[in-house]
């Protein structure tokens, strides 16, 4: 069966992670995506090359694609693009917001040759407000959002980033479901239109909330909060004292307990419990008593509180280290606790529960060779989700897709020997 977006062709010209995520998952759902690359190729896939032109960052984010070489500052490569519009239905780019004018990839500029055109752009902070003009990746709005704070990981007092591209991989998506909308609208009405994603939205919008305001409840710690972050920076003082002064006043709450990976006597266990009912489970195979959990007026912004919860969880760990994971896990599942072992990355490609929901795939690269690599994150029973082949080497189908629009082989060696492509 084909996949939801069957017929429905992708122009992308977007490059390192939010971008190429965001082609990728249409793929899943059956889109024909072309990307388009300069002839040198993108910049993620010649970041760490393995072999030449070829990254396993830039394999990872690009399965099932078409992959042409243009050089959009010639007149050629732009007449291209213009024999592709008519039949294309989605245009996703990354650039910023002035790139993509100079480069006649605009959307007033696309839109006139193809009015229905639904076409996705992505910038870093957006295109109204005082920093609209800057370039930015997902670094710098980690900085910006609070994000590379949530997790708190510092060096010398010096902010760390956080491992996963939070910022990048949540605007993928934000685009593929913003594309996958537009489409459905375009279906009932006709009518094609101009999307605008941004890192910095899908970053405010992931904390969830953290960036939240209650007035009838937060506006006094929240000046509180701010008053001494000024203070602190007008001091000079570094990442981590500014995060304890933060905490100060805004204290974590105590129930570290329960979400929270264990040493056990031989390796890891992780459980996470998030209502009363669960946390109860979790006491009672522990064999301890939690006053916490059936004192409905447990007050936890008291004195005490931070001591009483101290000292249960080192009582606590004290008990993890007495079985291995293996057992806790299985005394976990009888008693209905949420828990599972701790794994890295490499453990996981050929685990058990990765292969029975098919979430690992095998591709042939026609550069690299086998590649085994996330299968689609969810399925559907009419429309099933499916990669459709490995990502494309550096120019792969520029023959296919100009012979597709009429080009000669003569007019296609000359495009390759003028440099408008590889």
């Amino acid at each position: 069966m084909p996949g939801a977006l069957a017929g429905i062709r992708v122009l992308e010209f977007t490059e390192i992670i939010a971008g190429p995520f965001g082609g990728m998952l249409l793929a899943q759902m059956g889109a024909e995506v072309i990307k388009v690359e300069p002839p040198a190729g993108e910049p993620w896939r010649l970041i760490a090359q393995f072999i030449p032109t070829e990254s396993r960052s830039f394999i990872s984010l690009n399965h099932g694609k078409k992959g042409i070489t243009l050089d959009l500052t010639k007149p050629e490569g732009q007449e291209v693009v213009g024999k592709l519009l008519p039949e294309t239905d989605v245009v996703l780019v990354n650039y910023r917001p002035d790139v993509a004018e100079k480069l006649s990839i605009d959307y007033e500029t696309l839109s006139k040759l193809n009015p229905n055109l639904i076409y996705c752009d992505n910038t870093a902070f957006g295109r109204k407000g005082p920093q609209a003009h800057r370039p930015g990746y997902d670094l710098i709005v980690q900085g910006l959002t609070g994000l590379m704070a949530l997790e708190g990981k510092s060096q010398n007092g010096v902010p760390l980033m956080n491992a996963l591209p939070a910022a990048d991989l949540s605007t993928g998506m934000m685009m593929a479901w913003s594309v996958s909308a537009a489409l459905f609208h375009r279906e009932r009405t006709g009518k094609g239109q101009r999307i605008e994603t941004t890192l910095l939205g899908s970053a405010l919008t992931i904390q969830t909330s953290g960036f939240q305001l209650i007035e009838s409840a937060d506006l006094e710690w929240k000046q509180k909060v701010l008053d001494r972050l000024a203070q602190a920076r007008s001091n000079g003082e570094d990442y981590d004292e500014q995060k304890k002064a933060r905490l100060e006043i805004r204290p974590l709450r105590a129930v570290a307990m329960y979400y929270r990976a264990y040493r056990t006597k031989d390796h890891y266990v992780v459980v996470g419990c998030l209502s009363v009912a669960l946390r109860q489970k979790l006491c009672d195979a522990l064999g301890i008593e939690d006053k916490r959990i059936d004192d409905p007026m447990y007050d936890p912004t008291q004195p005490d509180a931070l001591e009483y919860a101290r000292g249960l969880v080192k009582k606590v760990e004290g008990l993890f280290r007495e079985k291995t994971t293996d057992e806790w896990l299985a005394l976990f599942d009888a008693k209905g606790v949420p828990a599972g072992p701790f794994n890295f990355i490499e453990e996981l490609m050929d685990h058990e529960q990765v292969l029975a929901n098919d979430l690992q795939v095998t591709l042939e690269h026609s550069m690299a060779g086998t590649v085994h690599t996330a299968g689609p994150p969810f399925q559907m029973s009419e429309t099933p989700l499916a990669i459709q082949g490995a990502s494309p080497a550096l120019g792969e189908h520029n023959e296919e897709v100009l012979a597709s629009l009429g080009y000669s082989s003569d007019q296609i060696d000359a495009l390759r020997e003028s440099g408008v492509i590889c």
